[in-house]
């Protein structure tokens, strides 16, 4: 069925994305790999061809394109190549790149915007610790005023481009017991005393992305690195989690898509007892199933988008997008192997890597669990 979310701009975009792809991303991914990271040399190729502005204003060297659907152009491509590679530029681009753009001042724009947009200062948001999980207004991590400024105290876990990132946007309580209406938003300079990086963690899948954790001791940030309102962050969060969430949906199902687009030419290929493997009617019922699930999905994701471009994409739909597309993924993906036999297991085989990536999509931006309690509330449940 053919898509109507994008017009003739966003496939213009598509295309110079990927060249990008082409030229800087695909014939270094056994070394990104090996490195456990994206270079700098990619980063700033990425802010140069313009794709990590989508969200910065143009007095800062950005695009200020104005519309979410650049976006998810950009997180599909991005995912369809290699699911780490998405889930760090769009924390980078999309994430905090809307918090900074929303919720900051011209002064603390025309600080860290531009380095964002240029790929110069790599970007990290801060929200899990070690003992919440997905219960961030739990969190510990405090922040205590001193003098002009602010004495930040806590640890981070599981937190993408913490390895690499000069700019982090970190959650912490600034009001004692007060729950979720105690917490606010700081911008943590990498170079700032007092903080460091814990291990780089080492995980089942995507090996590319650079998690680590992170610690803040005695760490003192200026009054004018609060983000937003403070007292507001729990808040603020909130109103900017369906954004990331809908972008996990859009890298989910073009993650899922790619590889079972590559499946569909495989089995086509690739012959058992005398014919090929996608003859065999278990296969053809199997690949029928998939490419429909694919196919319906996309119709949801694609009415997200164009809701969260419109401004109207509530945390309700944001959340079944999120967690029915990373079930979604891991059914096709699994299949996917399955149809490869023996070689899907290899790790030769990008069947293999991708089924390993997409594992931590039913944990992070919110588990699959909090989603549907998020839903459930929504009943009156």
């Amino acid at each position: 069925m053919r898509r109507s979310v994008y017009d003739d701009d966003h496939e213009a975009f598509r295309g110079s994305v990927r060249e990008f792809l082409r030229r800087e991303v695909l014939p270094h991914t056994e070394e990104h790999a090996r490195a456990h990271g994206f270079g700098r040399d990619l980063w700033r190729a990425a802010g140069k061809q313009g794709l990590l502005g989508l969200e910065v204003p143009e007095e800062h060297g950005g695009a200020a394109a104005g519309d979410y659907r650049f976006n998810a152009v950009l997180v599909e491509e991005l995912a369809a190549v290699n699911l780490a590679l998405a889930s760090s530029l769009s924390i980078h681009f999309d994430v905090v790149a809307g918090y900074l753009a929303g919720l900051t001042t011209p002064e603390q724009q025309a600080r860290w915007l531009p380095g964002i947009a240029s790929g110069e200062s790599v970007a990290a948001i801060a929200m899990t610790e070690p003992s919440g999980g997905s219960d961030l207004a739990a969190l510990r991590t405090s922040a205590v005023r001193e003098g002009d400024g602010w004495r930040i105290n806590g640890s981070k876990t599981f937190i993408t481009n913490g390895y690499s990132a000069d700019l982090i946007l970190v959650a912490a309580r600034t009001t004692p017991d007060a729950g979720a209406r105690g917490i606010s938003l700081f911008v943590v300079e990498a170079t700032r005393e007092g903080f460091s990086r814990g291990r780089r963690l080492d995980k089942v899948g995507m090996p590319e992305a650079d998690t680590a954790e992170l610690v803040f001791d005695d760490v003192l940030v200026p009054a004018q690195n609060l983000v937003g309102t403070l007292d507001q962050g729990f808040r603020q969060m909130m109103v900017n989690l369906p954004r990331e969430r809908i972008g996990a949906a859009v890298a989910n199902l073009a993650h899922a898509r790619a590889i079972l687009d590559e499946t569909l030419v495989y089995v086509k290929d690739r012959e058992a007892f005398g014919q090929p493997i996608g003859s065999f009617q278990h296969s053809k019922f199997l690949l029928a199933d998939l490419v429909t699930r694919a196919e319906v999905t996309q119709a949801y994701v694609d009415r997200c988008v164009i809701a969260h471009a419109e401004g109207d994409l509530t945390a309700v739909d944001a959340a079944k997008a999120k967690w029915w597309t990373a079930d979604v993924q891991g059914q096709i993906l699994d299949a996917c192997l399955q149809l490869h036999g023996g070689y899907g297991y290899m790790n030769e085989y990008r069947v293999a890597r991708a089924w390993k990536d997409a594992r931590v999509t039913r944990i992070w931006a919110g588990s699959n669990e909090i989603m549907k309690e998020i839903i459930g509330r929504d009943l009156g449940l």
